[in-house]
């Protein structure tokens, strides 16, 4: 719509204008369970906003997108809803210097996760409601100024069922009282001053487990925060609650004692809710999360440090972000880079999780080297012309780049200035609204250090640097020179400095030990290291032990030989993790052929201690054989795989959770007839491994490779619904469907994704991720030009949620030859007026699609070594 996309400029201007005092909202949310609802199905929203205006008689806009408005009142004057409401803006003239807007209108449940999205629950039939609005779709709930920094204080009221649960972020007014008509009426107490964007509801008859926080503060006064965690009736009998309850006690401790500054928010609700389409949301005082977070069956350790880190991280946010908030979201780091950061921070030093840290280097800042190496990178302070921007600028770079730019950042001011100056800047800017000086000043005053410098070279640039030790060493095999060789790609030549520890390993018997380490400041194209010189020869160097920069690693070639042959000697699992990261970066610049990384996979992989480094490796050796192995050994080395990941099966503890990993690797990669079978008799029964528990997810996790193999057909896939009739259930019965090697299939699926808008957002998602498989690629071939047709359609009719996921995730990566590569290219000359955000979607696949070609041609290549 014409003024769905609100630019930078827009709001500065508006910003400058206006100021909001305060909201007041009404939503009666009965309609939700009506029988036979017409669509789309609507509830009534009622909003009053407060507001001043700088320049009394100039004229603005309040936002809201919503299929119907029933009335507009300005300063006690009625307005003509068809000539102030376009379909995405209120327009508002000759303002007074103080005004009230009332504006009562019927808002569309969602079923894209955006708004208020709508769940029925397939299972008991029960419906749940949920609010997501980041970045700006708070304006499909009831009118608003949409942007960060026009916050203010919000009151809600909401009509629901009775016997419903219904929370927002301020804490409930009393109990619910009967409404007319039937139903009940939730009221609640004002909140403080928070943006749009971050107001929150929660209704629908969910399980409810509550818990009281309780901390001495240091000027006596005992702060009680009251904990609620709820998910759907449906998942109760999985609920953990005590587990959530834990972790969420042990990061408000850590938080308050670092940051100074009490949770200021009340209560603090963590609602997991379906349909999700990001992993959290930090709605101060009712964080919702995506519902996957309440485990079905068994997992892995690396499954509850995940969670544990994304509480964590939401957490923080309640500071970083929702306490204190960004002008405008170029500024997006300074809550999600410090929120990603203090969340790992919080996991290592406050939770069971001590190993945090290596999940961050192995998991983490691989998202961001990728992120950081594709055309579309761009400074952690990025450049956001509009929402279409914001809304892809959730990215590895303002994430896992940012929080590893923080990592160095306390290496090279101090921890202790660091978070000295985390708390000055809570307490000047408390409820308001921030740029990068401001928290560059408190930074300066702190450490002492000029940030100017630092920021330029790290928030300002774009890129990632490698760093690659250059050794010179006498007939005795002792070093004489040691310098670190700093590189940076053509396109981003920023040489950045670099807080640094050097660490040398050697062998001790049969393990691979760190006897020396060095810390040092790296700058310019070639840094000596003085301290290095004199020392023996080792067998490993690693140029970023501890992982304290943010670079790619290489290796000199004597350290590769010793990975060759000794990788899994390596006793430290940081260090491990690192030259596993390392490793896989050589692959995915083609400087490594792809079967090597794979055969260091098989015999190194078996051995790794850390079970999330674990699964990492596991994702990055179906990367490597999908996209990255030549295309005339991908059978082969398919074959090989899934050999050595049924050995290591076989081979793990059993009810392990590295047996787990290793049960559904195997599941990933089986493919021959005896890999099929195995499945079909582990789902019988007629097959075990001893200790291997086949749970109901893990039964999904062998039905979908099956299904896609052609060994398994609708009435296998449906009657394993019928065995887990729940909304899990579904998605997983989607997903298998749609995998089936048929051309009928696919062309159902397509169509289901493309041509039609009746599947919710967790559907789509399933839909996609079964009609991509990359052991179908002729069957997907004639789809290459139909989604260059395709996509702006798309782009233009669906929301921005839904058509993300079609353009993201129907390009034809598996295809993987100079075809799809050509026809991206095409679309993209040829369509350079089509909406930026669209084009770099297009654009990034076009570069992971060439990478894969460049590694490709690597492996190809080492036929003629061999």
């Amino acid at each position: 719509m014409p003024g769905e996309n609100l630019t930078r400029d827009e709001a500065r201007e508006r910003a400058g204008l206006l100021t909001a005092h305060g909201y007041e909202v009404a939503l009666d949310l009965r309609s939700a369970t009506a029988p036979d609802a017409p669509e789309p199905r609507t509830f009534r929203s009622v909003t009053t906003i407060r507001f001043g205006c700088a320049r009394p008689g100039a004229s603005s806009f309040a936002d809201l997108l919503a299929p119907s408005v029933t009335s507009v009142v300005l300063n006690g004057r009625e307005l003509d809803p068809a000539a102030v409401f376009d379909g995405t803006r209120i327009a508002l003239e000759d303002l007074r210097e103080e005004n009230v807007l009332t504006v009562d209108a019927q808002c569309a449940y969602s079923r894209t996760g955006e708004g208020m999205h709508r769940f029925a629950d397939p299972e008991d039939g029960e419906v749940y409601l949920y609010t997501q609005y980041e970045p700006a779709d708070a304006r499909r709930v009831f009118a608003t100024f949409e942007q960060p920094d026009l916050k203010a204080p919000f009151i809600f009221t909401v009509t629901a069922p009775e016997g419903w649960t219904v929370l927002n972020n301020g804490a409930a007014d009393g109990e619910p009282v009967p409404a007319e008509g039937g139903g009940a009426v939730w009221r609640f107490l004002p909140t403080k001053s928070i943006s749009t964007y971050i107001t929150a509801v929660v209704a629908g008859p969910y399980h409810m487990v509550r818990d009281t926080y309780r901390r001495t503060l240091d000027d006596g006064s005992e702060l009680v925060i009251p904990l609620g965690a709820l998910c759907r009736k449906g998942l109760a009998r999985h609920f953990d609650a005590d587990d959530i309850f834990t972790v969420t006690k042990q990061g408000l401790d850590f938080f308050h004692e670092h940051f100074g500054y009490p949770y200021p928010f009340g209560k603090y609700d963590q609602a997991f809710v379906p349909e999700y389409n990001l992993g959290a949301m930090e709605n101060p005082g009712l964080v919702t999360f995506r519902e996957e977070y309440v485990f079905r069956g068994k997992v892995t350790q690396a499954s509850y440090e995940s969670r544990a880190n994304v509480i964590l991280h939401e957490m923080a946010h309640m500071w970083f972000g929702d306490l204190v908030t960004m002008e405008w979201w170029d500024d997006l780091w300074l809550k999600e880079s410090f929120a990603d950061f203090m969340g790992a921070l919080s996991l290592v030093e406050a939770t069971r999780f001590e190993n945090g840290w290596i999940t961050f280097a192995n998991r983490r800042k691989a998202w961001a080297y990728r992120a950081d190496q594709l055309p579309s990178t761009h400074p952690v302070t990025a450049d956001i012309r509009d929402l279409q921007d914001a809304k892809l600028n959730f990215d590895g770079i303002t994430y896992a780049k940012g929080a590893s730019v923080l990592k160095q950042l306390v290496a090279y001011a101090g921890r202790d200035a660091f978070l000295e100056g985390a708390r000055r800047y809570f307490q000047r800017h408390a409820y308001g609204n921030t740029r990068l000086e401001h928290l560059l000043s408190v930074l300066e005053e702190t450490s002492g250090r000029d940030m100017a410098e630092w920021s330029r070279a790290w928030l300002q640039t774009a890129g990632v640097n490698t760093l690659t030790p250059d050794v010179v060493q006498d007939a005795d095999g002792r070093i004489t020179e040691f310098a670190v060789l700093q590189e940076a790609a053509p396109s981003h030549p920023e040489l950045r400095p670099h807080r640094v520890a050097i660490g040398l390993y050697r062998r001790e018997g049969d393990a691979l030990v760190r006897f020396h380490r060095v810390e040092t400041d790296v700058a310019g194209p070639r840094t000596v290291v003085t301290e290095l010189a004199g020392a023996a020869r080792p067998d490993l160097i690693l140029v970023n032990d501890d992982d304290l920069t943010y670079c790619k690693t290489r290796f000199d070639a004597h350290s590769l030989g010793t990975l060759r042959a000794r990788l899994g000697d390596i006793t430290d699992p940081l260090a491990r993790a690192l030259c596993w990261s390392a490793l896989w970066g050589l692959t995915r610049d083609g400087l490594m052929p792809a079967r090597d990384f794979l055969d260091l996979v098989l015999r190194f992989a078996g051995r790794e201690s850390d079970i999330g480094v674990l699964q990492m490796l596991h994702a990055w050796a179906h990367s490597a054989l999908v996209h990255y192995t030549a295309p005339d050994r991908r059978e082969q080395s398919g074959r090989v795989l899934a050999e050595g990941a049924l050995g290591e099966l076989r081979l793990a503890e059993p009810g392990s959770g590295h047996q787990l990993a290793w049960a559904r690797f195997f599941a990933l990669t089986a493919g021959s007839a005896a890999d099929l079978q195995l499945l079909q008799g582990l789902l019988a029964g007629t097959a075990k491994i001893d200790g291997l528990e086949v749970d109901q997810e893990l039964r999904w996790a062998f039905l979908e490779p099956l299904a896609a193999h052609g060994a398994a057909g609708a009435a296998e896939i449906n009657a394993e619904l019928a065995r887990d009739d729940t909304a899990s259930g579904k998605r997983h019965q989607t997903r298998c469907l749609a995998a089936r090697p048929s051309g009928e299939v696919k062309e159902r699926a397509w169509a289901d994704v493309v041509e039609s808008d009746t599947l919710s957002n967790a559907l789509v998602e399933a839909t996609i991720a079964g009609f991509d498989q990359p052991g179908q690629r002729e069957l997907l071939a004639p789809y290459v030009p139909r989604y260059f047709a395709m996509i702006e359609q798309v782009w233009e009719k669906r929301s921005i949620e839904i058509a993300m996921s079609v353009v993201r995730g129907l390009f034809p990566m598996l295809q993987g030859n100079q075809e799809a590569l050509d026809a991206a290219q095409t679309w993209l000359d040829e369509h350079r007026q089509a909406p930026p955000a669209l084009r770099r979607l297009v654009l990034e696949a076009h570069a992971d699609l060439a990478r894969a070609l460049r590694a490709q041609d690597c492996d190809r290549a080492a036929d003629y070594a061999d």
